[in-house]
């Protein structure tokens, strides 16, 4: 089965090199940028190609790889072509696989199939995929199809309803994306103490460590530690009097969700202070 890919960038790429390493047949790359798809095909060892109905007709089955809000754009482009019994899969984590309308008028098969994993570069990332968890959806054929070839891969493959999509997605965000957001806040406020961003990371760089191996190893509720755990009110309120109003809110936010962790740890506790404190308006 010889995959093309539409669109160069870092899944294209990544998804590419890993197939193409695992003796799977990559037959190119397209993308507006021409120097992107020779870059791509260069790396996997495949054929840069000029034109979309020249990779449809090489490929027999066709990743989408170009941002969400191109998917649409890109179908359109090459639903016209001939597409009958041709896979066309996109990796979006967010949009399903309806996205292809009308799919089934061409005889072709869609799918949307999303690996559980942040791409942070085009030439490197492949190497993650050999562990990845990938999730998807749609036509029972294309479905089939690549959970058995990632399957043989070595991969886990889990089938979700295309309608969970966007909160599937939002999951994989805030696990991912938004755990940024708070590490950021975290050494932000050591900087203001006197720490260079470098050090503040070093220096707490086993606290993180350690919390993500105890909830991957026990889950939330039993890797909860801290002041909220404990019922501290003392110090948390220290905690909300030092912060700036931005920070203050994320704080509480949190905050009122590690209350309800701690309660299901704890549930002979009274956090009733403690929840006031941290409900208070600002």
């Amino acid at each position: 089965m010889r995959t093309g890919f539409i669109g160069a960038g870092r899944v294209g790429c990544s998804i590419g090199k890993y197939l193409s390493e695992s003796g799977i047949p990559v037959a190119g790359y397209y993308d507006r940028i021409q120097e992107a798809a020779q870059e791509a095909a260069s790396f996997t060892s495949s054929q840069s190609f000029d034109s979309l109905p020249a990779l449809v007709a090489g490929s027999d089955l066709i990743f989408l790889t170009t941002p969400d809000s191109l998917i649409g754009r890109t179908w359109e482009d090459i639903r016209p072509l001939p597409l009958s019994g041709r896979l066309i899969c996109h990796c979006s984590g967010a949009l399903p696989a309806d996205a292809f309308w009308g799919i089934q008028q061409t005889g072709a098969f869609g799918c949307s199939l999303h690996p559980m994993l942040p791409f942070h570069d085009r030439f490197s990332s492949y190497k993650q995929l050999h562990h990845a968890f990938f999730t998807i959806e749609g036509d029972e054929h294309a479905v089939l199809t690549l959970t058995d070839l990632f399957t043989r891969l070595g991969n886990t493959v889990c089938r979700i309803p295309g309608a969970c999509k966007p909160k599937y997605h939002a999951a994989a965000s805030i696990l991912s994306n938004q755990v940024i957001a708070v590490l950021d806040t975290g050494y932000r406020l050591l900087e203001e103490c006197g720490f260079s961003r470098d050090a503040a990371r070093n220096a707490t760089a086993e606290l993180v460590r350690q919390n993500i191996e105890n909830v991957l190893s026990h889950d939330c509720i039993q890797a909860l530690t801290g002041p909220i755990d404990r019922c501290d009110s003392t110090t948390v309120q220290k905690h909300l009097d030092c912060l700036d109003q931005e920070t203050l809110r994320m704080y509480q936010v949190l905050g009122c969700k590690l209350v309800q962790l701690a309660e299901q740890k704890n549930p002979g506790q009274d956090y009733a202070v403690l929840k006031k404190l941290l409900q208070k308006k600002i």
